[in-house]
């Protein structure tokens, strides 16, 4: 299947740089996969097509400052983008400044990291030495890794203003290098209605990583290596996915992670375990879906592996016209923009 088929015209003003506030008060476009409708309205309006005992799963994972700077003993400067934590205060990074193994790397903050041995050619492994851990480090000095799409003056950045509102309001538990950006639509008012409604809410984690803003670079899909992102799904969760399936209802996913991660473990019925792991999945038309009876999503870049997956979800020619109607009603495109309901 040839890379092309995901391509479409996307003006660069409609590429969204700053979050709405409200979260909740975006465009949303419901696509009814049956009637083949668009309707256009504001994201909060989701309750109305939401009904009692749906399960909502949400990814509770929460983006970490990732990207710090510092000094080599030298003078020269140094970023350093973290990646994965390998064990305590010990992470797979990225570098850029001309960086040797075992070199040290004096923070903003005047701790140290050391460079403990390069890995793959392009990947470093840091240890960094802090009185406490690096998590609360990374809160001091770091800043959010947004997208290269986003663009920032950073002589007037808003580090605080970004990073509060490139986390979803229930992110809990730190590890993404991205944010799941379908969650960032919702309100904790907006949860509790929902759970008023009768509406069932659930969390898995994936913790998303660098790889999500990698493009496809080959020119027929089916040679492309999905990176891997670790996942885990608890008891309850897969217990209230089991049942809802048992009884007929809907599992909603919000969010390409939230798929990625229910897919990877589900068997043919549609049924999971508790789980945890790394996951490689590609989902592109002619994919199966086993659990996913509904979707809330971006609107993501042309020719990515998001658009691939969405449109194994619903249908890739339908699914253009979708976006192209979307860029002429002025949605606001991917991680800051506006929303898609697809059931």
């Amino acid at each position: 299947m040839k890379i092309d088929l995901f391509d479409y015209y996307l003006p660069e003003e409609l590429i969204a740089q700053k979050p709405h506030i409200p979260r909740d008060e975006c465009k949303l476009m419901i696509c009814n996969k049956k009637n083949h409708t668009i309707e256009h309205k504001i994201f909060k309006e989701i309750i109305n097509y939401l009904n009692e005992n749906d399960l909502l799963v949400l990814n509770d994972t929460r983006v970490i400052p990732a990207r710090i700077f510092g000094r080599k003993p030298t003078g020269g400067k140094v970023e350093i983008f973290l990646l994965e934590e390998i064990e305590h205060n010990k992470f797979l990074c990225l570098t850029k400044g001309k960086i040797k193994q075992k070199t040290d790397v004096i923070l903003k903050d005047g701790s140290r990291a050391t460079i403990e041995r390069i890995e793959n050619s392009d990947k470093r492994v840091v240890q960094f030495y802090t009185s406490g851990n690096v998590y609360e480090l990374l809160e001091e000095i770091g800043e959010v890794p947004l997208p290269p799409y986003i663009k920032r003056n950073y002589e007037n950045y808003n580090k605080k203003e970004d990073f509060e509102y490139y986390q979803t309001v229930f992110a809990k538990k730190n590890g993404a290098v991205a944010s799941p950006t379908a969650g960032l639509h919702f309100t904790e008012e907006l949860l509790n209605k929902l759970k008023d409604k009768g509406v069932k809410i659930t969390y898995i984690t994936l913790h998303v990583g660098i790889g999500t803003f990698r493009p496809v670079k080959e020119k027929e899909i089916e040679k492309h290596k999905m990176h891997a992102e670790k996942y885990e799904i608890s008891q309850e969760t897969a217990d209230l996915i089991n049942s809802t399936k048992t009884q007929k209802g809907r599992v909603i996913a919000v969010g390409t992670t939230v798929v990625r991660t229910l897919e990877t473990v589900a068997n043919n019925d549609g049924f999971i375990k508790p789980s945890k792991g790394s996951t490689e999945i590609f989902i592109y038309p002619g994919y199966r879906y086993k659990v996913i009876d509904a979707l809330i999503t971006n609107f993501h870049l042309p020719k990515s592996t998001l658009l691939m997956l969405v449109s194994a979800f619903y249908d890739r020619e339908k699914i253009l016209r979708c976006y192209k109607e979307a860029v002429e009603k002025r949605y606001r495109f991917f991680s800051f923009g506006d929303a898609m309901f697809i059931y």
